[in-house]
């Protein structure tokens, strides 16, 4: 017979909230009186074009999980800013965690956990700018530590190639979602691919990533455009603004 207090989940490898750990080695995710995951995590790819506000909604996501107690970690690869935060368009940043080819995610749980810092949720903001092994580790996060993804990127490079990180995770994720914040190409169609524009041009080759902006004055840039413009490379009258 199972008493009230057995049937309660735990999860013996998060510290608890009072500070307390008797965290045996071994011990994963949280489990149920019937051996099943108490909680069922899962890894969530967000993607979009340039300027659909997926790091305003990383940021969004991040607030609303903190507000009702659970604890998380930012991370990112590349923000614009250049520096270990998630910046957004409209003004909003955070601190982040900057992640590098040698980070393991698995580790950065680990070593919170061992500090006494709950995790329950990583927000992986430039998730196309991550490597195919931090996809990797993302889902074991998921499926071996009980602790929500939630991942946000683009899907596509200048040349319209899928990013690998981006690849794997349509491949993995548990659900897919494009972010419904609609993005106009110069024209008024839809803007689906990100141009990289040098010299006034469309760029067809060169290194993947490149960081860029996207102002007009810019040595490199990029501009949101429909599929008929990016593959012509026609990038619009240029606007000039009256003193």
């Amino acid at each position: 017979m199972t008493s009230p207090a057995d049937a309660v989940p735990t999860c013996l490898s998060r510290p608890a909230l009072d500070g307390s750990s008797d965290t045996p080695a071994g011990c994963v995710a949280a489990r149920g009186v019937d051996g099943r995951p108490a909680h069922a995590a899962a890894l969530r790819f967000y993607w979009g074009p340039m300027d659909c506000g997926k790091s305003t909604m990383a940021l969004q996501m991040n607030y609303n999980h903190a507000r009702q107690g659970r604890r998380g970690l930012v991370t990112t690869r590349i923000d614009r800013s250049l520096g270990p935060q998630v910046t957004t368009r409209i003004g909003l940043a955070h601190e982040a965690i900057e992640i590098t080819d040698e980070v393991d995610l698995r580790a950065l749980v680990r070593d919170a956990w061992a500090d006494g810092v709950r995790v329950d949720y990583l927000i992986c903001d430039e998730a196309s700018f991550y490597s195919v092994q931090h996809v990797e580790q993302m889902a074991e996060l998921v499926d071996s530590y009980d602790v929500d993804v939630y991942a946000f990127g683009l899907a596509t490079d200048f040349r319209s190639c899928l990013f690998p990180a981006a690849q794997r995770l349509f491949e993995l994720a548990d659900t897919v979602a494009r972010i419904q914040v609609e993005v106009l190409c110069w024209c008024g169609r839809e803007g689906l691919l990100n141009a990289r524009v040098a010299g006034g041009r469309v760029v067809r080759e060169g290194e993947q990533v490149v960081i860029g902006d996207t102002v007009d004055t810019a040595d490199v840039r990029y501009q949101v455009l429909c599929r008929r413009h990016h593959r012509s490379g026609d990038l619009g009258p240029r606007v000039t603004v009256d003193a």
